[in-house]
């Protein structure tokens, strides 16, 4: 997978084939890339940590992953991936199309269990880790189809899908006992909104007055409003932003540094050499190695 287009906040990139809406591959941080920035795409995904310890945001709120802990993440959901500097973070994506579950319209299926179940109408546990009482039976379907894309034996397919409605069936069967913290669907929506705008202006230079007009707020409500559901000011997130898109080249392109920073919206290079070790302790020419 490309990871400049794993990085964008709406991510288009199909993540299965067209005779199958299905796909399993492991990832690792910062191996394969530095992290994972706020994104959303219309796709299902399972996040299941295998190694290490992750920093999660699932519509703008965190979590806390360890090895063995799985985040389910819904259609149009945003959400993040991180670990700690100087840590290693191994996990499987389990990515599949909702369109992989369609039955007839008119089936009871679909429109009592499963449009609900995507549509993010029914309460679910989102966290799921050793202390529900369906954590071994969720892990054993988990692995069952790890086996299944493994060998690939003739109708695992059909077994795949069989597997992904028992893993919504156990989901819709075990609502979490009290309410999870969720932020708004309102702030959700406009955090989506920003973080659009940022990803395909991200190279030009960004004011909070014009990010602020764009969502129609006043620069001091922008700044607040984005501070309190981020946690950050918006311009160190948007330095951050860079600085990831710009490892991410660095790391995957043998483009100048010259240009990478240029692109990514830095026009000083000295400035971003030292907003780079600031970040990630190393010079971007020691990333590569030189």
């Amino acid at each position: 997978m490309n990871q400049i287009e794993k990085n964008k906040y709406h991510e288009t990139k199909s993540h299965s084939s067209e005779e199958f809406l299905f796909n399993t591959y492991p990832c690792s941080i910062p191996t394969d890339f530095p992290s994972v920035p706020l994104h959303w795409h219309n796709d299902m995904e399972l996040i299941v940590i295998k190694h290490g310890s992750a920093k999660v945001t699932l519509n703008l709120t965190p979590h806390q992953l360890s090895a063995g802990d799985i985040l389910v993440v819904l259609p149009e959901n945003l959400h993040s991936i991180d670990c700690a500097i100087g840590d290693r973070l191994e996990y499987e994506n389990i990515i599949f199309k909702k369109e992989l579950l369609s039955f007839a319209t008119n089936d009871i299926t679909m429109s009592k269990y499963l449009t609900p179940f995507f549509n993010g109408d029914f309460p679910i546990v989102t966290h799921v880790h050793m202390g529900y009482s369906f954590y071994s039976h969720f892990v054993k379907i988990i692995n069952t189809m790890d086996v299944l894309c493994d060998k690939k034996e003739f109708g695992y397919q059909l077994a795949i899908k069989s597997c992904l409605l028992e893993l919504i069936h156990i989901m819709i069967r075990h609502p979490p006992k009290t309410e999870e913290n969720k932020k708004s669907e309102k702030s959700v929506d406009k955090i989506k909104e920003i973080l659009t705008y940022m990803e395909q202006h991200y190279t030009e230079e960004i004011s909070i007055e014009k990010i602020a007009e764009i969502c129609h707020y006043s620069p001091s409500h922008f700044m607040k409003f984005f501070k309190n559901h981020m946690g950050t000011s918006f311009i160190k997130y948007l330095n951050d932003f860079r600085l990831i898109k710009a490892r991410t080249r660095i790391l995957t392109t043998e483009e100048s540094i010259l240009e990478i920073a240029g692109d990514c919206g830095f026009n000083n290079l000295s400035h971003f050499n030292r907003q780079y070790k600031k970040k990630y302790g190393i010079t971007p020419s020691m990333t590569r190695g030189v």
